[in-house]
């Protein structure tokens, strides 16, 4: 797997902040209108909204407009990728430390 993929570092940005991170766990249940999102938060909607464009423009969410209301999405394959990349540097971590222990499970049995 290649282990830097452009997209990451924004997306880890963008759920980095807890407001954002928090419409996420909100958007994982199913969309919502902007008005919905924002309810929970004691912020002016300007201050929400430039949540929203940071998740989007990470590509985390997308929104559509019908009429006055904005829905806002989850984009499910951006946290794919996550998912993606965390397991991979997992599994690499966990292979080093098995190759640890096997090397200090040697040594032991060389000094008795």
């Amino acid at each position: 797997m290649d282990t830097y993929q452009a997209d990451l570092p924004a997306v880890f940005g963008a759920l980095s902040d807890p407001t954002r991170l928090a419409v996420v766990e909100r958007l994982s249940r199913g969309a919502a209108s902007v008005s919905e999102l924002s309810a929970p938060f004691a912020m002016a909607a300007p201050s929400f909204l430039k949540h929203l464009r940071v998740l989007e423009g990470a590509g985390v969410v997308t929104s559509v407009k019908k009429g006055r209301v904005r829905t806002v999405q989850l984009r499910p394959e951006a946290l794919s990728r996550l998912d993606e990349w965390i397991g991979w540097n997992r599994r690499r971590v966990a292979a080093q430390l098995d190759r640890l222990g096997d090397y200090l499970a040697t040594e032991e049995n060389d000094d008795t």
